[in-house]
Formats: C-alpha cells, sequence, structure tokens
C-alpha cells in the first residue's frame, strides 16, 4: 500500500470538508469493510461531489491508512490526558486501560478499521503497535527509575499489557451491548498489580 502524497488543506473550509470525507470513510469501511467500501459510497455519506474527494487523497487506499493513525493518535492523546493525574505508575495503568476501553467503545467502527489493516496495510497496523509500544516501554522504564514499579523487561511488558487492554476491548466492549468498563478495569488492574501468585 502506498503512502499517503495529497498535499493538506491550507484553509478552514477545506479542513472540514477533508475531515466531513474522513468521518463518512470511517463509517463506510467500519461497516462494509474495506474492499466492499468504494469512493463513491463514502462521498454519498460525506455529501459531496466525487471530484472533491481526489482534492483531498489520492484514493481509499491513502483513507484507509489515514483512519489508521488517527485510532492510534486519539487512542495515545485520550490515554495521556487521563494519565497526566496519576499519582504513580499502577495508576496510570488503570487510568490507561480505561481511556483506551473508552476508545474502543466510543469508536468501534475505527477499532474495527485498525484490526482489518493487519490484512489490508500490514505496515500501517505494525507501525499503528510499534509506536504505541515504544512509548509505552518508554513510561515503564521511567516507572522503574522512579522506583513505581519492579524492574523487568519493559518492551516485553508494554506489548503484554497492550495484549491484554485489545483482547478486553473485544471480548467486553465490542461483544457486549452494555459495556461495564469500570467492573472489566477493576479486575484487570488488580490482576496487573498482583498477578497471579497467591
Amino acid at each position: 500500500m502506498t503512502k499517503p502524497t495529497s498535499a493538506k488543506p491550507k484553509t478552514k473550509r477545506g479542513m472540514e470538508r477533508r475531515a466531513k470525507i474522513l468521518a463518512a470513510a470511517e463509517q463506510v469501511i467500519g461497516e462494509k469493510g474495506f474492499s466492499a467500501a468504494s469512493i463513491a459510497d463514502i462521498t454519498r455519506a460525506a455529501d459531496t461531489a466525487l471530484g472533491t474527494f481526489y482534492i483531498y487523497f489520492s484514493g481509499k487506499d491513502e483513507v484507509f491508512r489515514e483512519l489508521v493513525q488517527d485510532m492510534g493518535h486519539a487512542t495515545r492523546s485520550q490515554a495521556a490526558e487521563r494519565i497526566a493525574g496519576a499519582a504513580n505508575r499502577l495508576e496510570a495503568e488503570r487510568a490507561g486501560l480505561e481511556a483506551y476501553l473508552t476508545v474502543v467503545r466510543d469508536r468501534p467502527l475505527q477499532y474495527r478499521i485498525v484490526e482489518e489493516a493487519r490484512f489490508v496495510d500490514p505496515e500501517a497496523y505494525r507501525e499503528y503497535y510499534t509506536a504505541f509500544g515504544k512509548a509505552y516501554a518508554d513510561q515503564l522504564d521511567q516507572a522503574v527509575e522512579k522506583g513505581e514499579i519492579s524492574p523487568g523487561d519493559a518492551e516485553v511488558r508494554a506489548w503484554a499489557l497492550m495484549g491484554i487492554a485489545k483482547t478486553l476491548g473485544e471480548r467486553f466492549v465490542l461483544w457486549e451491548d452494555e459495556a461495564d468498563i469500570g467492573r472489566v478495569v477493576a479486575e484487570a488492574h488488580k490482576f496487573i498489580c498482583n498477578g497471579l501468585a497467591p
């Protein structure tokens, strides 16, 4: 899949129109899947002309990649906002998990797009998780230096914690009609802090 080549709009109106197309693409691709969704479907949902799409995007591949990147930014920024006030790393783990599950609940179609990227755009999928994992591992290393958590392999720990969050999001948020995020976070946090040892 090729990387984005289109220029970003310079006017407020252009930015709003581009954002409207992206929102429509999230809806259409999230519901139909990448292969079944067409650019005509996206422009129809955005209530814009087909030619307008190509002012902002080179094609459906570029829109898809941007949606994956946007999910990464949304997840990281919401998590950063939630953990900013945490007193220590263990509290930050709880706040970060809750933030992630909230994003999954609020943007389920985009979550599905990220999962579809595994097959549609493996490079974007890998970049999404690698960027997240690197930042996470850095935070864990900092917490070790502060004495907030025990020493260990930060990269392995980061990916293990990401795996927990990802699976919980699928099972208890996407698969449930009424997600009880509080219950899931409380139990998972207890496990993260104490493990399985009696």
